[in-house]
């Protein structure tokens, strides 16, 4: 199974809004004879590339073993059904990792393999599996995709300075780093704020994070959000220029702008509050509704810190430079506390060096109970 993980792990950058899936084939002496993994989204999903790739070996899947890292598919989508596609190879067993949380499969894969006489085993690894595709799983569980933030901050906890000047407070691996992080997202969304000041692209440009295997040849660009109450976009704006979508979201309305927008190709939605700004949480619901697994945030301490006092933040990457910008620097995120029982806790799930950099992983702990 660990095989398995590994070969899901493969489409990190290209499955969505499909989960990650491996699959690897071990005959009655527990020889590996094929491995397959979901490459692309409409594409064959792990299963069916195992199968092919026995065939390929000039091996007979009859009486064969399946270890998959997602229980199989019973339902037809874009492609067929793999647990129809292992009961006509003539497989004798699968071991799983964890029962699909699509309410379309969720054990129906499981039953119409046990209903033919494959005999099942598992869960096997479950939370390694389930590590690989948190976004997707939210999504099937709840109707709305993973939320994380990327921040960069000085040990003061500064992300620029006075100014507005923040480039760079991290090193260039750190900077690579957020690459991944960009990669794996199938939308990221920014303020009006940092479009403003640091006209950024906002773009997946590392093409080392591509498998060379004949159909990921091309990067996939997230969708690009602006959260943008008064629509101050210009159209000049890099975010806009970029290949891949762009989504521009207001909260005030005015006739001319949204028409220029329109007449230059760009979608725009209109989601306001009561009080007069995007309404986050709408905003959520939307990407969930057009099947969106991650997003990642990438925006100034206004837009954060609303994302936070939102309880709407799944998940903080904070990466800490070792320097100082001093007392009137910005800050990390706009949180309008006075009390400490107000204060939010996260917990650490990760650390680690990046360069000359800490990348700290945090999980924010919502119940903010007075100590």
């Amino acid at each position: 199974m660990a095989r398995a993980l590994q070969l899901a792990a493969r489409g990190t950058y290209t499955t969505s809004p499909n989960p990650r899936v491996g699959c690897i084939l071990v005959d009655v002496n527990q020889q590996i004879i094929a491995e397959g993994w979901h490459k692309k989204a409409g594409f064959g999903h792990g299963e069916v590339n195992a199968l092919a790739d026995c065939l390929n070996r000039k091996h007979s899947p009859k009486g064969a073993t399946a270890y998959v890292t997602l229980e199989p598919c019973s339902h037809q989508g874009r492609t067929g059904a793999c647990a129809d596609a292992l009961i006509q190879a003539g497989i004798a067993r699968v071991v799983y990792a964890m029962v699909d949380p699509n309410p379309l499969v969720a054990g129906n894969g499981l039953k119409k393999l046990q209903a033919a006489g494959i005999i099942t085993d598992g869960p096997l690894l479950e939370d390694e599996a389930k590590a690989l595709n948190p976004g997707f799983i939210k999504r099937m569980q709840t109707g709305l995709p993973r939320i994380f933030a990327k921040t960069a901050s000085s040990l003061d906890g500064r992300t620029a300075m006075q100014s507005g000047e923040s480039q760079w407070i991290t090193g260039p691996a750190a900077r690579a780093d957020v690459q991944k992080l960009r990669a794996r997202s199938c939308a990221i969304i920014t303020g009006v704020g940092t479009v403003l000041h640091d006209d950024p692209s906002m773009t997946v440009r590392e093409q080392s994070l591509l498998i060379a295997d004949g159909e990921n040849t091309q990067l996939r660009q997230p969708l690009r959000v602006i959260v943008d109450s008064q629509l101050q976009t210009p159209l000049s704006a890099k975010i806009l220029q970029e290949p891949g979508q762009a989504l521009l979201v207001y909260a005030h309305s005015d006739t001319a702008k949204i028409n220029a927008f329109a007449d230059a190709g760009l979608e725009t939605l209109h989601l306001p509050n009561d009080d007069g700004k995007v309404d986050l949480n709408a905003l959520i619901q939307e990407l969930g509704r057009r099947q969106i697994n991650e997003v990642m945030v990438e925006a100034g301490a206004h837009l954060l810190g609303a994302f936070i006092q939102a309880e709407l933040l799944d998940e903080l990457y904070l990466y800490m430079a070792t320097t100082l910008l001093g007392t009137d620097a910005r800050g990390l995120a706009t949180l309008q506390w006075t009390k400490m029982h107000q204060q939010l806790r996260f917990d650490l799930s990760d650390i680690r060096k990046v360069g000359d950099d800490i990348r700290l992983q945090l999980t924010p702990k919502y119940d903010r109970s007075e100590n």
